[in-house]
């Protein structure tokens, strides 16, 4: 419903990237892993899940803390059924480099939405590498993951993917002589700041990342920041609701995912950063927003990648900001949990927002949100931004099948609701 203001301090819980990484590369360490600020949602859990499978271990304590018991690099033992990833392309994706290389086989499933995204991304370039992975039709899961021998290779990523890069530099590990990925463009570094952590070396020449064989992971502590992909509904929300102040504690900044704070100040946004910091090799802050008058804008290529996960909200952003906001580039929203570019383009013509898609993109003109009943077509995302553009509308905004905000905001209602938003939940 429509809120008057929004106002105070929370805590965004923990960036989901980073969670699923601490689990893969505690599993695949020498000595225990402390992980604190895990976030407990549904794709974070079917990561631990699955390694528990492969014979991990794991003690879970509270305030969302983990101690993983790590088996090494070649610890891992082959699960005694399918493991079912969910709705997690991350896991899928990351977990397939890493079972490229063991002495089983594996079979990955998933829910529907994750057995329509394409995988011959990273079955690709692991079949170069030797890799015996066999996919259901047009390269969707299930997989069939043979684990073979792995030799290392020199690969230019097709497309601008974390997730591939991240698999193949996790297959690596376990291919003789080195693997090179080699970038055409930026994208979340993550992996390689974490791999720096637990001890494996890296050389970075350009755009090119290198990793040799064979290396050993030593267990480490990592405490995992609050997640900017979380924080991008609340920035939107404060920007967008009058009179509103907030402040997003212990966010992640890390520079290659803060595209969608560069697009809002671009359009406008009052967004400060406090208390800048390093927390475990990535960089930290407080952030400040404030409501503001947006406008459109061009977004520019260049932070595409960079905000790829935010564009539902930033959608949002655009629907109501003076004038035209127009995406190009962004092809990948259409292969995420649902075509983000069409269900983003339902919602906002059902609430009275002009707007076109293209293949890659979108033109949004800004206007004002009416009342009217949402699909989210099963995606999280699409889910919380259009409760954010409740906030606004002139009647109540219905969502509907939102239950998959527990993969990846398991308490979004809650901190909204906390900061002055006007929502109820119904069964």
């Amino acid at each position: 419903h429509r809120s008057t203001n929004l106002t105070g301090e929370i805590a965004i819980p923990g960036d989901k990237s980073i969670s699923h990484r601490a689990i893969m590369l505690g599993a695949l360490a020498n000595g225990v892993t402390e992980v604190n600020g895990f976030l407990q949602g549904a794709d974070c859990l079917a990561t631990l899940t699955a390694f528990q499978a492969m014979g991990v271990k794991v003690e879970q304590t509270e305030n969302h803390s983990l101690k993983i018991m790590g088996v090494g690099l070649h610890g891992l033992s082959a699960p005694k059924q399918k493991i079912d990833l969910g709705n997690s392309g991350t896991s899928i994706r990351l977990i397939t480099g890493i079972l490229a290389g063991q002495p089983f086989a594996t079979v990955l499933t998933g829910d529907a939405s994750l057995c329509s995204r394409p995988m011959n991304r990273v079955v690709q370039p692991l079949s170069q590498m030797g890799a015996k992975i066999e996919t259901s039709a047009e390269g969707r899961a299930p997989l069939i993951i043979y684990g073979t021998a792995l030799k290392g290779i020199s690969y230019t990523l097709p497309i601008v993917s974390a997730q591939v890069k991240s698999c193949l530099l996790l297959a690596g590990l376990y291919a003789s002589g080195k693997t090179t990925v080699i970038e055409i463009g930026v994208s979340r570094d993550h992996t390689e700041r974490m791999l720096t952590g637990f001890g494996v070396k890296l050389q970075k020449e350009g755009n090119a990342i290198t990793i040799e064989g064979g290396q050993t992971l030593t267990a480490a502590a990592i405490t995992v920041p609050g997640d900017i992909s979380s924080a991008a509904f609340f920035m939107v929300a404060a920007s967008i609701v009058p009179n509103s102040k907030v402040v997003l504690k212990n966010v992640g900044i890390n520079p290659t995912r803060i595209g969608c704070i560069n697009i809002l100040k671009q359009m406008g946004a009052k967004i400060h950063f406090q208390n800048e910091r390093e927390v475990c090799g990535e960089p930290v802050a407080d952030i400040e927003v404030e409501s503001a008058k947006l406008h459109g804008i061009m977004i520019p290529l260049d932070q595409v990648p960079l905000a790829i996960d935010e564009f539902p909200i930033l959608f949002i952003a655009a629907a109501v900001a003076a004038g035209k906001t127009i995406l190009h580039g962004a092809k990948e929203l259409r292969v995420k949990e649902s075509d983000r570019i069409h269900s983003m383009a339902l919602g906002l013509a059902t609430l009275g927002i002009h707007c076109e898609e293209h293949e890659d993109g979108m033109t949004i003109e800004g206007g004002k949100f009416s009342s009217g009943v949402i699909d989210s077509h099963h995606d999280h995302r699409i889910a919380m931004a259009f409760s954010i553009a409740g906030l606004l509308a002139d009647g109540p905004v219905t969502i509907k099948e939102c239950d998959n905000v527990k993969t990846s905001f398991p308490n979004f209602v809650t901190l909204l609701t906390d900061l002055g938003g006007n929502l109820e939940v119904r069964q």
